[in-house]
């Protein structure tokens, strides 16, 4: 999808899609769908071929009864443009039930009206005058609001699907979290002399995570389950949002053993505030979160150890080094031998 946003940036490949757009949106949309287009004012030379030749008969029928208004029958007879004489010569005896002495006498008059309509002159008819519409302009207008509309929309639809620059969204708590573990620098166990682990994680919480809790699946080399892991919210303290997190769990599952081991890292406050560590006491073994803190969780086959590879406490209205504002661990699992 970006590379062809992309491709849309240059001018010749938009100016395309706009056209395209334009005829999609002009043409079947507004043109034959919205406001079709409807003919007013139109002439008889306009009209079907057998519409002309009904048109022809009326004019000869009227001039047949009326003798004395040729001026009228020759300025009907003219509005039918160039296929007037035409069909004029193809009429016959009969058709439009006009007889053969009533042909004759109009196609003399449309071959000498000089010499016919001089009784015209002589004895003139009252006539009324027939009032002149403008013609077009209507139909002028509705098409320079059809263009209009279909620029206007097909230059938005170019706009919001092809120019517009999306938004760069702002990444999550949670994203952010994740990039920042993606970044640590894990440890090199074989290269300070100790056995490397089955498996090996990095996990970060940042304050606004309020649904933080990083669970991970454990291993063997050849695929076998053994257990899992994983890092949650323990204990907060203070009111509002987001929470203000104080203590957090780490825990082992092994599937060889009856129960799930849990450790406790609790912040400088918590760690030394009585209240909070005797309602804590329940969870599992406490430890203070100090930059590079290990704690250690043993199962009945697994060995998990917990480092605290980056930490900093958030500030505002509560006691001082009280609660969280990020804390990165790195897990890691061993056999237990």
């Amino acid at each position: 999808m970006n590379k062809i946003i992309e491709k849309f940036r240059n001018p010749l490949y938009a100016a395309i899609a706009g056209l395209i757009i334009g005829l999609i949106v002009g043409l079947p949309l507004l043109g034959w769908w919205i406001w079709p287009v409807q003919w007013t004012d139109g002439e008889p030379k306009d009209l079907r071929s057998d519409l002309k030749i009904d048109y022809l008969c009326m004019a000869i029928d009227s001039q047949m009864r009326n003798p004395l208004r040729s001026d009228i029958a020759l300025s009907r007879f003219e509005s039918l443009g160039e296929d007037g004489l035409k069909l004029l010569e193809g009429l016959k005896p009969g058709d439009c039930g006009l007889n053969e002495n009533d042909l004759t006498q109009f196609r003399l008059l449309v071959k000498a009206p000089t010499a016919i309509t001089q009784a015209t002159t002589m004895a003139p008819v009252p006539t009324q005058e027939i009032p002149v519409k403008k013609k077009g302009i209507g139909n002028a207008w509705t098409i320079v609001g059809l263009c209009l509309t279909t620029l206007v929309v097909g230059g938005a639809l170019l706009y919001f699907l092809l120019l517009r620059k999306p938004r760069q969204k702002t990444p999550s708590i949670a994203a952010q979290a994740q990039e920042v573990s993606r970044t640590a620098e894990q440890t090199d166990y074989e290269a300070v002399g100790q056995e490397e682990p089955i498996a090996q994680w990095m996990t970060t919480y940042m304050q606004g995570d309020d649904l933080y809790d990083d669970s991970f699946s454990i291993d063997s080399p050849t695929g076998e389950f053994l257990g899992e892991c994983g890092v949650g919210i323990s204990e907060s303290i203070g009111v509002g949002d987001p929470k203000k997190v104080t203590a957090f769990e780490v825990w082992l599952f092994d599937k060889n053993d009856t129960q799930t081991v849990t450790k406790v890292l609790m912040s400088e406050h918590a760690f030394n505030d009585p209240v909070i560590s005797q309602r804590l006491a329940s969870k599992g073994d406490q430890s203070l979160v100090e930059p590079g803190t290990k704690v250690t969780l043993e199962t009945a086959t697994l060995v998990l150890e917990a480092r605290v590879v980056d930490m900093n406490y958030g500030s505002g209205a509560l006691p001082a080094n009280s609660y969280f504002d990020r804390l990165t661990l790195e897990l890691a699992v061993w056999p237990k031998g």
